[in-house]
Parts: structure tokens; C-alpha cells; sequence
């Protein structure tokens, strides 16, 4: 089996792979038309994001059995093509689950506290503790919107606290014993925290608009640690503004490049970013929920462990 690594990853991915007697070849840099020329060349690819594998692309890998993704989700991948193909496919939700757990943990706190404001406050010789007085969280309804491997996460970390848990998903009966599973209209009623942990999807895309956060009784506190485009910045920024979301943490953001190695696919900030970037109550990382020192290890595990039970 010959590998093509597209992405810098743990070294023990390259490593066990060499155990298992894979041949492994590191390709860093090229871009992606020089990829393509080479492609038919290898048994196996290995990539994070650097770019798509589109069906042009996958045509051109005429002798390609699998692609691992060093994430969470596939969707920079062409997986009905690929699967036609009989490409087996392989990410790793596993292995930053409970990074973005914690990451989600630790937005909620640093908003319900103001933490963000009061350390820029503190730095720059302001002492206002009234202005930074917080809310506590007990006693709050916590909705999850997506409950897999991070939702449950994001849910197993909540359970220390004195908080209602409730999860929305499409798939039924995914309830356990950290969160109640409900339909979308107790969602709507009950929540004090709305927290995104589903995959991009064309169902997904811009699914938190404008007709979205109206439907909820009370305002409410939004987390993203999934993808930015399910985000409509501007609805979002319209509902910061009159109140209606009492406030943000971000990991994610609409005007990523599909890379996630850069912000923005334009050239100028647009307006709703800016409000966000000004924002008090507004708490923003770049794409960094499932990105910890323990999570990049569990990554290439979880792919090195799925590829050796698949094909050897």
C-alpha cells in the first residue's frame, strides 16, 4: 500500500503505517493540479483540509482504496462519489470529541462571567466590577443541536452542573443519560443556551437564521464549535443587536476558508464580522475547539486504527 500525505499530522500516523508495511510519501506543498498528476500513483490518501477531493479529482486516483481525514467530518470530500467508487472513507469525530467538549465548556463560562471583557478591561487600568458582574448557570436549559460525538461531549461536561441537558437531532433515539432528547418545539421553549455540534450539510447550511432564532420564546445564548456556515453572520448580528442572542462564542465563522487555515475567501472584513470582532459580548477562536495537543495524538489513533482493521 503506497500513502500519500497531503497534511502534517502526529507522527505515530506515519509511523504505524510503516509497520504495517505502507509505503508513505509526504507531499506537503504541492498544490492540488500537481496532486492530481500523480494520484493514480497511490493506494491511500491522508489529508486534513487542504483542499477538496472532488469527483475531478477522484477520477484521476484510479487506484485509490481509502481517504483518512484528520477531523471530525467529511465534508471536504465528495463522499457519494467516492463511496461509489468503493473508496473506503475514514475521519475521526472520535478524536476531538472531547477537546470540543471542553472548548464548549469553557465559551459558556467565559460568557455567562464576562471574562473576555473584564481581562480586556482589567489590562487596560480598568477596575469595574459591576460592569462585569456575571450570570451563573445553574438552573439553565442547555440545548444541544446535533447530539454525536461532540454533543455528547459537550453533555458529559455539563452533567457537574445544576443545568437541564436537552438535545435536537434527526436521528431518533439518541438520548443517554446526560441529555433528554426533544422535538424542535421544546427546544424552542425551553432554552436558555443553544450549542451547534452537527456537520455541514446542505440541511445545515445557514440553518441558524433569522426565522430560526425567532422561534424561540426567550433570548437566548448561542455556541458554535461546529462550521461557521451554518451561521448566518448578519441574522446573527441583527439578533445580538435587538437582544434576542444575549451573546456568542464562536469557534467557527461563516467567512472561513474551506481550508480552516485561513479567515476569509474575500479580501475586506465584512461589516457583521466587525461587529462581532467589537462586541463585548462576543467571544471568538479560530477553529481551535478540537484542536489540543491531546486531540492531534487521538486523531491519527483513531484514522491509524481504522485503516489497519479495514486493510490488514
Amino acid at each position: 500500500m503506497k500513502i500519500l500525505h497531503l497534511d502534517i499530522n502526529h507522527p505515530l500516523l506515519i509511523e504505524q503505517f510503516n509497520a504495517l508495511g505502507f509505503e508513505n510519501i509526504e507531499e506537503y506543498t504541492a498544490s492540488k493540479s500537481e496532486v492530481e498528476k500523480t494520484i493514480h500513483m497511490y493506494d491511500g490518501l491522508i489529508i486534513r483540509s487542504r483542499f477538496t477531493i472532488d469527483k475531478s479529482f477522484l477520477d484521476k486516483a484510479q487506484n485509490l482504496k481509502f481517504i483518512g481525514r484528520l477531523g471530525s467530518g467529511l465534508e471536504n470530500i465528495d463522499v457519494d462519489y467516492a463511496r461509489d467508487k468503493g473508496i473506503f472513507l475514514a475521519a475521526a469525530p472520535e478524536g476531538n470529541r472531547n477537546a470540543v467538549g471542553e472548548h464548549s465548556l469553557g465559551l459558556l463560562l467565559a460568557l455567562f462571567n464576562k471574562l473576555a471583557k473584564a481581562n480586556n478591561e482589567v489590562k487596560n487600568g480598568r477596575w469595574d466590577r459591576e460592569g462585569n458582574r456575571g450570570t451563573e448557570l445553574d438552573g439553565k436549559t442547555v440545548g444541544i443541536i446535533g447530539y454525536g460525538n461532540t454533543g455528547k461531549a459537550f453533555a458529559k461536561k455539563l452533567s457537574g452542573f445544576d443545568v437541564e441537558v436537552i438535545c435536537f437531532d434527526i436521528i431518533g433515539g439518541v438520548s443517554d443519560e446526560n441529555a433528554r432528547q426533544v422535538g424542535i418545539m421544546e427546544l424552542e421553549q425551553k432554552s436558555d443556551v443553544i450549542s451547534l455540534h452537527v456537520p455541514q450539510t446542505p440541511e445545515t447550511l445557514g440553518m441558524i437564521n433569522t426565522e430560526f432564532i425567532n422561534a424561540f420564546q426567550k433570548p437566548f445564548w448561542l455556541l458554535n464549535t461546529a462550521r461557521g456556515k451554518c451561521v448566518v453572520t448578519e441574522d446573527l448580528v441583527t439578533a445580538l443587536k435587538s437582544g434576542k442572542i444575549l451573546g456568542a462564542g464562536l469557534d467557527v465563522l461563516e467567512y472561513e476558508k474551506a481550508s480552516f487555515e485561513d479567515m476569509f475567501s474575500q479580501e475586506s472584513l465584512p461589516e457583521a464580522f466587525q461587529f462581532l470582532v467589537d462586541a463585548e459580548n462576543v467571544i471568538l477562536s479560530p477553529h481551535v475547539a478540537g484542536w489540543t495537543i491531546e486531540s492531534k495524538e487521538k486523531l491519527a489513533q483513531t484514522i491509524v486504527d481504522k485503516i489497519k482493521a479495514r486493510f490488514s
